[in-house]
């Protein structure tokens, strides 16, 4: 662990804290000289799950003939005729 940093100096290298800790090292952050915070690079999530196969659901889900036609009265609302 490096010696710890303090806060206004973290608040003026943030970006270069960042791009450190990212790249494996740890910061601590102190006030008054009291470890405050630690920095670490989130960790990435293990790729476990495979991927979803297409077509999964295929013939199982139905769609209405008219699902794609919009009775007049809700139409002319949509366009402010009805208001």
């Amino acid at each position: 662990m490096n010696k710890p940093i303090n806060i206004y100096e973290a608040k003026t290298h943030l970006s270069k804290l960042v791009d450190r800790a990212a790249a494996g090292e740890e910061i601590v952050i102190s006030r008054a000289g009291k470890p405050m915070v630690r920095m670490v690079p989130v960790e990435k999530p293990a790729a476990t799950l495979a991927p979803r196969p297409l077509g999964i659901a295929r013939g199982q889900i139905w769609m209405a003939p008219d699902f794609d036609e919009l009775p007049e009265d809700i139409q002319r609302a949509f366009e402010g005729e009805d208001i």
